[in-house]
């Protein structure tokens, strides 16, 4: 990925870019807790002197209910200040649990959508918003199980959490997508409960089918019925700024760098057909 950054930064209007990947986080509590990895470092501050750089946090953890990582928001807040990111972004999900003897899950799990956990984050939304002094967008998460009994569905929460903090929406086509096809839902139901004017970011990615159900792998291409979802969204949304096209780096080969700069090329297509230009 590096070598394909440094030939082709050119052909991006924006990058966005995972912080985690490239920095040590030992751990809360620890002297001196992170350190930005030196090649990471360089690259993140070289691209950033050419292009926008939006930061994709996976290690926040928003929605852990025995504790918020202060410490990790005001790391994301700082590097965001020195890349000058437009806006920050995380997941409406946990993968942390544990005080003492800390536990990740290395993957996104949802929450259940009730007043319980809408009251828990307003204040982290208020607190990070606060600390990067940008915009803070979470992302509707993928789910493979549903909890019974919640109060709000995913986009009525989403339109509470809005309403109620700063926070904005990193609209994820595909997550909904796949959620769609495994909970038997219409995604363009979704759309039309959705709060449209508080999304920021679009997401686009492709999947795979596994053993019965739609996986969120970020392999191969964008789906075809993705395409017409972000056909579908766009000229709905009022304060879009960047659509994003996500892939796994073990993918790489699936695309090559031709595949990589179609899909690009595809996705600033139907933008500019929509008539939607960059706010920033």
């Amino acid at each position: 990925m590096l070598p394909f950054i440094e030939r082709f930064l050119h052909r991006l209007d924006y990058l966005a870019a995972i912080p985690d990947r490239g920095w040590v986080d030992r751990g809360p509590g620890s002297p001196e807790r992170f350190q930005m990895l030196p090649q990471a470092k360089a690259l993140l501050e070289q691209a950033a002197r050419e292009r926008p750089i939006v930061l994709h946090g996976i290690g926040l953890s928003i929605c852990s209910a025995e504790f918020f990582d202060e410490g990790y928001a005001r790391n994301l807040a700082d590097w965001a200040d020195r890349l000058n990111s437009p806006w920050i972004s995380d997941h409406l999900s946990f993968s942390r649990v544990g005080t003492g003897h800390e536990v990740n899950a290395a993957i996104t799990l949802p929450v259940p959508y009730d007043l319980e956990v809408l009251d828990l984050l307003v204040p982290r939304v208020r607190f990070f918003t606060d600390a990067s002094r940008r915009p803070f967008l979470l992302e509707n998460n993928v789910y493979y199980f549903r909890y019974a009994g919640q109060e709000f569905t995913e986009e009525e929460f989403l339109n509470q959490l809005c309403r109620r903090s700063a926070c904005g929406v990193l609209l994820d086509l595909h997550n909904l997508y796949t959620n769609a096809v495994n909970h038997g839902f219409r995604a363009n139901d979704y759309l039309d409960h959705l709060d449209l004017a508080n999304v920021v970011e679009i997401h686009i990615a492709g999947g795979r089918p596994m053993m019965g159900f739609h996986t969120d792998s970020h392999t191969g291409p964008v789906l075809d019925d993705v395409w017409v979802l972000l056909e579908h969204t766009i000229p709905r949304t009022k304060h879009l700024r960047g659509v994003t096209f996500e892939f796994h780096e073990s993918s790489f080969a699936l695309l090559g760098e031709s595949g990589i700069l179609e899909q690009i090329d595809r996705a600033r297509a139907i933008v500019s057909a929509c008539g939607v230009g960059p706010e920033a």
